[in-house]
């Protein structure tokens, strides 16, 4: 292992990149439970939020396992799901406020996340920026 390959495994398992893991654990949970709920009482009332939220809970899944790996397959899964986490969370929000009768329930990433605080917004965007800063040496 080289210089760059230790201190890439180095940043991911301490400081601010074991953060960012528990951060995106804790969306797993919460989309995860929010989506659980959703399902089995409120499917029928919008499906199409319900699905979304399920869909946001194993992209944030497959986001924290990915972030928690060492290696360069994993950081390409990662930036995969931080990218279609990015990519989601701009075009639900968006078509949240153009046809608002779709969302009648909200989802994890209506209205660009502002239930839960309009960080499913900002978490892709520090996810990319802290990828490009760990990105393997044989990937740059």
């Amino acid at each position: 292992m080289n210089q760059t390959q230790n201190k890439t495994s180095a940043t991911k398992n301490s400081g601010f990149g074991r953060l960012l893991v528990v951060i995106y654990g804790v969306f797993t949970l919460s989309a995860g439970a929010r989506a659980l709920y959703q399902v089995i009482r409120k499917f029928d009332e919008a499906p199409l939020s319900v699905s979304l939220s399920a869909l946001s809970a194993l992209i944030y899944l497959v986001a924290t396992i990915a972030l928690a790996k060492k290696g360069e397959g994993a950081w390409k899964i990662s930036l995969a799901a931080v990218s279609i986490e990015m990519a989601g969370v701009l075009l639900i929000g968006v078509f949240s406020y153009l046809q608002p009768q779709h969302f009648e329930l909200a989802s994890v990433w209506s209205h660009f996340g502002s239930g839960y605080g309009y960080i499913p917004l900002i978490l892709p965007m520090v996810g990319l920026w802290w990828l490009n800063k760990t990105r393997p040496a044989r990937t740059r």
